[in-house]
Formats: structure tokens, sequence, C-alpha cells
């Protein structure tokens, strides 16, 4: 489900506080609208989206062709993948939004594989067992959280 623009402008307000820069892998992508948000709004960031499903993979990558023109791949690229088997080893920052389900299998994942320092920022469901940092409560209609955690 792709999130709301109050919530897009809350991730990015969130990355940008972080003042660093570097790789974000959006666990997810789907549609692209989040991972293209970002790269317009985070400057100092690329952006990598991991995607499985072929078409919402095929319509992010032609969204970030019209909206980044055609240097995007700098700036954004989205990959066909498996988020589960993905190296997240080069990660500065994971952004995900995805089922209960999917956050407990990625948890354990981020905390083998995600270096001491490493953010991630779960859009509407927490990472079980990990302890957020901060949470955002976006000015949607669904007062959506936002969970930032840093990775000890």
């Amino acid at each position: 489900m792709p999130s709301s623009a109050p919530v897009r402008r809350a991730v990015a307000n969130e990355v940008n506080r972080l003042r660093g820069s570097g790789l974000i892998v959006e666990a997810g992508s789907g549609w692209g609208t989040l991972g293209i948000h970002l790269a317009k709004r985070c400057k100092e960031w690329r952006v990598v989206g991991i995607e499985n499903s072929p078409f919402p993979l095929r319509v992010s990558q032609l969204l970030a062709w019209i909206s980044l023109g055609r240097g995007s791949k700098s700036r954004a690229a989205f990959r066909k993948g498996n988020i589960y088997t993905w190296s997240y080893a080069d990660a500065n920052l994971v952004v995900c939004y995805l089922y209960p389900g999917a956050m407990q299998h990625l948890g354990s994942i981020l905390h083998r594989e995600l270096r001491p320092g490493t953010r991630v920022i779960s859009v509407c469901f927490a990472l079980p067992g990990w302890s957020p940092e901060k949470v955002v409560t976006c000015r949607d209609l669904y007062r959506t959280k936002i969970y930032i955690y840093e990775v000890e």
C-alpha cells in the first residue's frame, strides 16, 4: 500500500534530521512513492528500493525515470530482489512499510547484518523486540506512527 503524502513528508524529515549521507535501502519498495520522495527531498542520500513483485517494480522504475530524470540511477534505483535474502551490509539507513509478520522476520535479519549506528525507519508497524529511539505520529487520517531505531 502506498504511503500517504503526510507520511512521506514525515519520513523525509526524519531522514534529514539524521544529518548524514549514504545509502538508504527501502525494503519492499512497492510502487516507489516513498523511495522517490526520499530521493527528491534527501539530497545527501542515495535510495535503492528492493521489490519482488514485477509489476510494482516496473512502475517504480518508470516513475523514478519520469520524476527524477535520466540521472535518476544516481539518486534512486529500484531492484528486483527478496527483502529476506538481500544484503543490508552497505546500508546506512533501512526504510520499510511492511506488515507485522514481515517485520518479525526482517527484524532478525537487520539485527544480524546492520552495523552499529545504522538507522531503521519503519512506517506503521514496529520491529518486534526492538526499542525505538523515537516515535513520530503523523498528521494523517490514521495518525500513522513512524518508528525510528538505531542499531546498537
